[in-house]
């Protein structure tokens, strides 16, 4: 047990102390994202809003993202990813706690947009920051510790979540949100600042590549669609599921989608340090999560027992450990022919996009043909990811340029 303690800490070695920061800022500021799994329930539940009507407030969620995203990779090239992500933080926390206030439906997909889209500028500018801040053999762990973060975050707030639903109500819940991200930017700003924090892989191209012109990194963006539309309804439709097939309570959904990120906080540095060191090549892991995550879905169709609930997020929770820090990755090494901004936010924006449909295809899926045939379709969507990332493969050896 010793031995295994020690092993595990090892796999955390290496690394700079500003991307340890940049992990602590994003555990504060993700410890307080427990409105995003919520809000479905939230809308239908609080505010009485038709599947429909849920169904359009998520896709203007999604669209902010997307536009958001565009914008923040721009005005990471432009400006510097430290002023993005200082601006882009104080604000949504702002706008959080705002956003509250509003009960109509027009009122809230303007709200929902806008929130996301300040919100998600940040996303490219964090990805380049990491980079930036990593040695180029530690940027595929660098990447896996701040999903750790991410995930401890996320393990916390939505078990916090379902409790403070349970006895103050959902306007706690963006209070927190605005108050964490606040605090975030605190800190980042007491210790990211370029004039103490020294880059270590302050990468410049001198003549860019578009990625407009990258066709390998195109079929990767379409495979990453289709992950991101399937993964996505893990906090839409998936919580809808667990209340109204299984009838889970807010705070049993809160703790069951928490052990999703204490599951990962646990075994993915270890998993990703132990992928790193074997022969497989980044699409090949990213091909192997897709696939898993996949399976998650399959599961819940073969059995009306409750505990297969568990099965389904253990299986989504190993493909989500598998995919996310190789996808990652492999577009931080594709960004070293371009403009990292522009590369990173089209990386980020294959799952903004999922947020456009994903959220909405899902519910009116459910809507129309009930959960097990949405699930169905999920399937079948992911097979076609599994195919891309295959033809990935095949593009990339034949340019012997595997990665």
């Amino acid at each position: 047990m010793k031995t295994l303690f020690y092993n595990y800490i090892d796999t955390f070695k290496g690394l700079s102390k500003e991307v340890w920061w940049l992990a602590l800022m994003t555990f504060i500021n993700r410890s307080g994202t427990m409105v995003i799994p919520f809000l479905s329930l939230y809308l239908t539940d609080d505010l009485e809003f038709s599947l429909k009507n849920v169904s359009w407030i998520m896709s203007c969620f999604g669209l902010g993202s997307v536009v958001g995203t565009w914008i923040g990779g721009k005005l990471t090239d432009k400006i510097g990813y430290y002023k993005v992500m200082v601006r882009s933080l104080l604000s949504t926390g702002v706008l959080f706690i705002a956003l509250q206030f509003l009960d109509t439906f027009a009122g809230l997909c303007i709200g929902i947009f806008l929130v996301m889209l300040v919100a998600d500028t940040f996303r490219p500018a964090m990805f380049v920051a990491m980079s930036v801040y990593s040695k180029p053999e530690n940027k595929t762990r660098s990447v896996t510790l701040v999903r750790l973060a991410i995930n401890l975050g996320f393990s916390a707030g939505p078990a916090i979540g379902g409790l403070i639903i349970t006895t103050i109500g959902y306007s706690g819940l963006f209070w927190m949100d605005g108050i964490t991200c606040i605090l975030a930017t605190l800190l980042l700003m007491k210790v990211l600042n370029p004039r103490v924090a020294k880059p270590i892989d302050d990468i410049i191209v001198e003549n860019p590549v578009s990625v407009f012109k990258d066709k390998p990194f195109w079929v990767f963006f379409a495979a990453m669609l289709i992950f991101g539309i399937i993964f996505l309804q893990y906090f839409s439709t998936m919580p809808l599921y667990y209340k109204e097939i299984h009838g889970l309570t807010e705070l049993e959904i809160g703790l069951l989608l928490g052990l999703n990120g204490f599951f990962i906080f646990v075994l993915e540095m270890p998993l990703i340090k132990w992928l790193e060191d074997s022969r497989f090549k980044k699409v090949s892991l990213m091909l192997f999560g897709l696939f898993l995550t996949v399976l998650s879905f399959y599961v819940l169709n073969l059995t009306s027992w409750i505990g297969i609930l568990l099965v389904g997020m253990l299986f989504m929770t190993v493909g989500e450990m598998i995919a996310f820090p190789f996808s990652n990755a492999f577009a931080m090494d594709r960004a070293k022919k371009g403009k990292q901004g522009q590369y990173l936010s089209m990386y980020v924006m294959s799952f903004s996009i999922a947020h456009v449909f994903g959220h909405n295809v899902g519910l009116r899926l459910v809507d129309s043909f009930g959960y097990n045939n949405t699930w169905y379709i999920m399937i079948g969507l992911g097979f076609i990811g599994v195919l891309l990332l295959m033809y990935l493969r095949k593009m990339l050896a034949s340019k012997n340029n595997l990665t």
